[in-house]
């Protein structure tokens, strides 16, 4: 496979102590060893070593930078081509001067993901495996990390093989019975058919139900608070983030907009939503907040519902039970620390299968119980158990789907007694379905899509 010499910095731009500058092609060593000088040339080391020098800019001979060059050559790198990576100070000035340098000298500014889209081509990892390194890097929690780094190592990979295996000794048996229907016995053949195929249906159902919580591991739960003003949702917001995200005064209606910010709460990555306080106003800005308020109200994930413990339930919060009916919601009555006036029985009313927790955001008090309850809603301690492959892609989440669908289809067929070469349609479906999981049986212009989300340098 002819490619060009590609070049990108591999690490975040901005002030940092080293940067990393990767090239990667059949030119790589040639490309850098036209501005590297060391006590050796590049394309006469050996392979995975590391060498000390300066990068030259050769039409003055001028010193641009002081480097450490790793040497790593085809097929054992990353994308199976021979790859350098360049080790400079991480200055803004310094990293571009490096970077344009390389280019000059005949390498090609690599597209967004296109390093490991040659991993991918070349054959060193599959289509999930490339999508899991997206993952990833923008994991936000361990447990987040945890699920994608064992699809990077093929764990999800290796289930989908063994599936289309499964399908591929079924469709082996089908063609043999129509080659050679002398020797078929129906029975045996519906039954070798319909066991393989339940087998299939299984291992998919079992890779589904863990598809939303692998989805809120990837993406995070968006999860709004909602509630009157002044009832101690910013407070709430800040107890969470540890850190003073949220202007909290004494005069209702302070939040106006919409304050977005990421929390680890027990492996579990939330998308806290402060909302501005949902009440009638009379004031234009606040009201806007307000009608923002009630619509991210229907699109959270999860919704945190505060109540003052220290004051009387009243129109507007019956208004938001209203709203918030048959969503996820746990209930947190804040500011307990104050004489009680809130009527707790009827918020149970309200919500009698949801969780109520009593906190002071103020004090700090109830957040851990809170984050709790947040935990238990949506993982039930299944999370925990290290074994299990979980699905996160909502790419592969909507193949899975529908090679199930095509599973029931042929478990139809074969309990109708249709011919089994009718059968095999349903099967090969699903065999495509789930290669296309993996990546092997993928248009050009999906690949392109997929790739063109990863970041610059990866």
């Amino acid at each position: 496979m002819e490619m060009d010499t590609i070049a990108a910095v591999a690490t975040p731009m901005g002030e940092g102590g080293i940067a990393v500058i990767r090239v990667s092609g059949s030119e790589s060593l040639e490309i850098v060893d036209k501005i590297f000088r060391g006590k050796q040339q590049l394309s006469t080391v050996d392979t995975h070593t590391i060498h000390y020098g300066k990068l030259v800019e050769p039409d003055k001979n001028e010193v641009v930078e002081e480097v450490l060059v790793s040497v790593m050559r085809a097929p054992r790198t990353f994308t199976r081509e021979d790859v350098v990576e360049v080790n400079c100070h991480g200055g803004l000035v310094s990293v571009q001067r490096v970077l344009e340098l390389i280019l000059s000298s005949g390498a090609r500014l690599a597209e967004p993901g296109e390093f490991t889209k040659r991993a991918f081509l070349h054959g060193r990892i599959d289509l999930s495996q490339a999508e899991a390194v997206m993952d990833l890097i923008r994991s936000k929690t361990d447990r987040a990390m945890k699920v994608a780094l064992s699809q990077v190592e093929g764990k999800l990979s290796r289930l989908i093989r063994d599936l289309r295996q499964l399908l591929i000794e079924a469709m082996a048996h089908i063609e043999v019975t129509l080659d050679y229907p002398e020797h078929d016995v129906e029975d045996f053949t519906q039954n070798l058919l319909r066991n393989k195929c339940l087998e299939v249906k299984k291992e998919i159902g079992v890779l589904l139900r863990t598809a939303n919580q692998g989805k809120i591991l990837r993406e995070g739960l968006s999860t709004a608070i909602v509630g009157r003003p002044n009832v101690g949702k910013s407070s709430l917001l800040n107890s969470l983030v540890q850190e003073e995200k949220a202007i909290v005064t004494d005069v209702a209606g302070t939040t106006r907009d919409v304050i977005e910010e990421y929390v680890n709460v027990r492996g579990v990555p939330l998308r806290l939503i402060d909302t501005a306080g949902i009440r009638e106003t009379e004031d234009i800005v606040e009201r806007i907040g307000v009608e923002k308020s009630r619509k991210l109200l229907q699109q959270a994930d999860l919704i945190l519902i505060v109540l003052n413990y220290n004051e009387e339930l009243q129109a507007d919060d019956y208004a938001i039970f209203e709203a918030a009916k048959g969503l996820p919601v746990v209930l947190i009555i804040n500011k307990f620390d104050l004489p009680q006036k809130i009527d707790l029985e009827e918020v149970k009313k309200h919500f009698p299968d949801q969780p109520l927790v009593m906190t002071s955001a103020l004090q700090e008090r109830g957040i851990d119980l809170l984050e709790e309850a947040i935990a238990k809603i949506f993982f039930s301690g299944r999370v925990e158990q290290g074994d299990m492959t979980y699905v996160s892609n909502a790419r592969h989440i909507h193949l899975l789907k529908q090679a199930a669908a095509a599973m029931d289809e042929a478990l139809v067929g074969i309990d109708d007694h249709m011919p089994v070469d009718m059968v095999q349609i349903d099967i090969k479906k699903a065999w495509e379905l789930l290669g296309e999981v993996i990546g092997e049986s993928v248009g050009d212009d999906l690949i392109d899509q997929i790739f063109s989300q990863f970041c610059l340098g990866k």
